[in-house]
């Protein structure tokens, strides 16, 4: 596999929060407050606005899902 499917391949394994927001179908408000006390771990990104911009990756998602099974991965 080359460098530049790979790269793609992780780039598509991070989501955005309201990318899990809706997948959790919960406020993205809700996603954030879960990041910001460990519930979810996340990849900070820099930024320059106000608001924390983060990725979550879909294994971490897929690992909280499994733990909760109340829960269920909806694809939007």
């Amino acid at each position: 596999m080359s460098t530049t499917n790979t790269s793609t391949k992780n780039m598509s394994d991070l989501l955005t929060v309201s990318e899990v927001a809706d997948i959790l179908r919960v406020d993205a408000t809700t996603v954030r407050r879960w990041v910001k006390y460990g519930v979810l771990e996340a990849v900070s990104l820099p930024h320059a606005r106000k608001r924390q911009s983060y990725r979550i990756k879909r294994e971490t998602l897929e690992k909280v899902l499994e733990k909760n099974t109340h829960l269920q991965l909806v694809e939007a």
